[in-house]
């Protein structure tokens, strides 16, 4: 009898040692998964053993694993044998679909029992946040700025004059640059802008942020540097305006009805009744020294032209 106790103690102090596992070495406790904004984590309570390094193994089993492929479960590489007491699941949590997902704790050659998420996981449930945005005025430029948050991410964007919600306006946003512009601005009131995230995959957006106002900068600078301007090119206009007038009729003027100019060879220096005397009276004298005697032209030549003629006229007589 004495025997057959010894050897059950035996077995039982030999049979963990053969099979790789030691109930001692408890399996991880407390697993949970922390999802937001589409990012997972499976999460649990370190495995405490005195003077050793315990390292942890994550596997996961899906939809497809239950239903088709016999309950497998698919080993998560990434977390595979690490000491960390988390494990980035979110590249394969890739369908909305119900997740399984265990951990065991490793010890050398020692293995715990596979610690169970209690329930699926969906990555629908994953917690949606606001994205962080920065509005922008420069001059009378609405800009925007919204951090990159992924691929899988959009963004729908509400802005407004403030005071004239009714008329709010809405931009999607598919792909974040630096700067986004929404809207060039009056000069005077404030523009508030606020947005959300939206996930097409799980067909969800999160809350809005919180509104943000900006008004143009420089706004009354900038109203009187334009009145000014504008004052100035009404003044200008006025006195530029009844010049242009004038010239321009000038120019219609000479161009319909141009000035005739006679050249220089038909140019005539004196009177035409000038010339009209001057040759009648050189015709006179013309007969006159046809017809007179040598006397005679002595006499004309220091009498007057009458004078010559009275004499004329008596001697014939």
């Amino acid at each position: 009898m004495a025997l057959k106790l010894i050897s059950f103690f035996l077995c039982a102090l030999i049979a963990p040692n053969l099979t790789g596992e030691d109930t001692s070495l408890p399996a991880p406790q407390n697993i949970s998964i922390l999802s937001t904004n589409m990012k997972h984590f499976l999460t649990w309570s370190p495995v405490i053993v005195q003077g050793e390094t315990v390292r942890y193994s994550v596997e996961f089993q899906g939809e497809y694993e239950r239903d088709y492929a016999n309950e497998s479960w698919i080993p998560i590489c990434e977390c595979s044998l690490i000491t960390a007491t988390v494990c980035n699941i979110t590249e394969d949590i890739s369908a909305t679909v119900a997740y399984n997902l265990r951990v065991r704790a490793d010890v050398g050659a020692r293995r715990s029992e596979w610690g169970t998420l209690k329930g699926f996981f969906n990555r629908i449930t994953t917690s949606l946040t606001p994205p962080v945005m920065k509005v922008i005025a420069a001059g009378y430029h609405l800009l925007v700025e919204l951090e990159d948050m992924g691929p899988a991410f959009q963004f729908c964007v509400l802005y407004w004059k403030k005071g004239q919600e009714s008329r709010m306006q809405q931009k999607m946003m598919k792909e974040i640059s630096s700067v986004v512009h929404l809207d060039t601005m009056e000069a005077g009131p404030d523009y508030c802008v606020k947005a959300q995230t939206y996930v097409e995959a799980i067909n969800r957006s999160s809350s809005f942020s919180q509104i943000q106002c900006v008004r143009a900068q420089g706004s009354r600078s900038m109203w009187l540097v334009t009145a000014l301007i504008s004052s100035a090119g009404f003044a200008v206009a006025a006195l530029i305006l009844p010049f242009l007038t004038w010239k321009k009729s000038k120019v219609f003027q000479y161009s319909c009805c141009p000035d005739a100019v006679l050249p220089d060879t038909l140019t005539v220096s004196e009177p035409p009744t000038q010339l009209i005397l001057c040759g009648s009276e050189e015709a006179e004298q013309c007969d006159l020294m046809v017809c007179v005697t040598p006397s005679e032209e002595v006499l004309r030549l220091v009498m007057p032209s009458e004078e010559v003629l009275r004499l004329w006229i008596q001697e014939t007589l």
